[in-house]
């Protein structure tokens, strides 16, 4: 494997939030993104999701309650755990997840 730039990864994409996998670990996918200021839907995965902040602010609900990560800072939703992206998130993200099957 190669070294990835993941800041210029994130850049490099067409789309905020449209997601790039970078690597496979297990069953695992590690992905990148990048971020703006636009809110997201309402969503729960079946598996756990790591969403971890490089730069930037990721601003969630998490079942009704407000939470704001930080960069450097990581945040595990679990599974079936309600989370939706809050206006002002921005910068750029990395999530691993494992897909539902």
């Amino acid at each position: 494997m190669n070294v990835s730039n993941l800041f210029r990864t994130a850049a490099a994409l067409p789309d905020a939030w449209s997601s790039r996998p970078l690597a496979e670990v297990g069953t695992a996918t590690v992905k990148v993104l990048r971020m703006n200021e636009l809110p997201l839907e309402e969503e729960a995965h079946r598996t756990p999701e790591v969403l971890l902040v490089l730069d930037g602010t990721l601003e969630l609900t998490v079942d009704d309650a407000e939470v704001t990560v930080g960069p450097g800072e990581m945040y595990l939703v679990a599974a079936d755990t309600r989370h939706a992206v809050r206006p002002g998130s921005h910068g750029t993200l990395v999530t691993v997840e494992v897909p539902e099957r």
